[in-house]
């Protein structure tokens, strides 16, 4: 028979001793995080393709190593680790992507879709991942709310109430927001892929 999942607060208390410097907190923390940062990897992965080589356990691993290996981590909560989380893995696939195409020079990256982040039926529009990156930082340099809502979308899998609770803004926010940095990001990539 299979645990009961942890309780948040159990999550919680075991951040901020990861926070406060307790080394074994951070053995304790993984796997109680370990299913839910692996379902987020999982979105990156639902399309098989030829030329993967990261894996969504290696994804896991990496964005993990990351987390808990920054100095000055300071996680309030389970839901602030998950937002951190987001960046992790955002982070680690475009490290991955960008060594992929100094390997290739040229050759071919991840490809997703802006649509999987609301897990609905894979779209045929497609965008590179390197693209994505570049087109979330310059959102960021024009409104930082609505690229961290992308960011917590697509590479963090929160939903609209987490995103919401996460950034202390209402689901409404979170949901205009979301869909005008899509639109925005549709034309850039569309742009870009020119």
């Amino acid at each position: 028979m299979s645990q009961p999942p942890p309780d948040a607060g159990d999550i919680t208390f075991i951040l901020r001793r990861v926070s406060g410097g307790h080394t074994s907190a951070a053995a304790e923390l993984f796997p109680l995080v370990y299913n839910e940062l692996r379902a987020l990897a999982a979105v990156w992965f639902r399309r098989p393709s030829p030329d993967q080589t990261l894996q969504p356990t290696a994804l896991v691993h990496e964005a993990y190593v990351k987390l808990v290996g920054r100095d000055g981590a300071d996680w309030n909560d389970r839901n602030h680790f998950f937002v951190v989380a987001a960046k992790a893995i955002r982070q680690v696939l475009i490290d991955h992507a960008r060594q992929r195409a100094t390997a290739k020079r040229g050759g071919a990256f991840k490809r997703i879709a802006i649509e999987d982040a609301e897990h609905a039926a894979p779209a045929s529009r497609e965008i590179d991942i390197l693209a994505l990156d570049e087109a979330l930082a310059q959102l960021a340099e024009l409104d930082p709310r609505k690229s961290h809502i992308v960011e917590l979308r697509l590479f963090g899998g929160l939903t609209g109430d987490a995103i919401a609770a996460a950034l202390g803004i209402s689901r409404n926010t979170v949901d205009r927001d979301w869909q005008v940095a899509r639109a925005w990001l549709r034309t850039q990539l569309r742009d870009h892929d020119g």
